[in-house]
């Protein structure tokens, strides 16, 4: 077995052999494992990901072997575990975005807080009206919105350099009045 190359490997692997799949994974799991840890910090997810790319080796190792020889088996390998790495980075981005449901809240704010909430409010509001209009609608269009750069600049019709930089304006003159 220590003399069969990982694409032989793969083409044993497709054929149902266990002990093919158990040496592949003892030869490529720890390099993978490495290369997805540099483009993820989250070690949970790396786990996921490489439990799924493994799963999906099992189950599709078959393609590999049915191809003609056009790559390596652990080029093939991190195509699986990269484009499992970005949908689990998808998954995690849709469930950050669907709203949380608010409990009612078992104690009151205390009234400090309500005047100092309102307070706040109030002086954020007239830091907004002092802003130019221009750079009030880049605002508007990507933290109100959720609107990317470029999607602001489609919006607004303006380069979208020009809506990073009146963001920027923005947020700095946001600052410099709340502070």
């Amino acid at each position: 077995m220590d003399a069969a190359d990982e694409g032989e490997l793969v083409r044993r692997v497709a054929r149902g052999d266990r002990q093919a799949f158990d040496e592949l994974y003892r030869r490529t799991a720890p390099w993978l494992e490495v290369r997805l840890r540099r483009r993820c910090a989250d070690p949970d997810l790396v786990a996921e990901v490489l439990q799924d790319t493994y799963l999906a080796v099992w189950r599709a190792a078959g393609s590999f072997a049915g191809a003609q020889p056009r790559g390596s088996a652990v080029g093939w390998l991190w195509t699986i575990a990269a484009h499992r790495l970005v949908d689990a980075f998808r998954r995690r981005a849709r469930k950050a975005r669907v709203p949380q449901v608010q409990l009612t809240p078992s104690t009151a704010p205390a009234a400090e807080d309500e005047v100092m909430a309102a307070r706040v409010g109030q002086e954020l509001e007239q830091a907004l009206l002092v802003l130019p209009p221009e750079v009030r609608a880049a605002l508007r269009a990507t933290v109100l919105d959720g609107l990317s750069a470029r999607e602001a600049s489609v919006l607004l019709g303006v380069p979208e350099n020009t809506v990073k930089s009146r963001v920027r304006r923005a947020r700095i003159a946001l600052r410099e009045a709340l502070s």
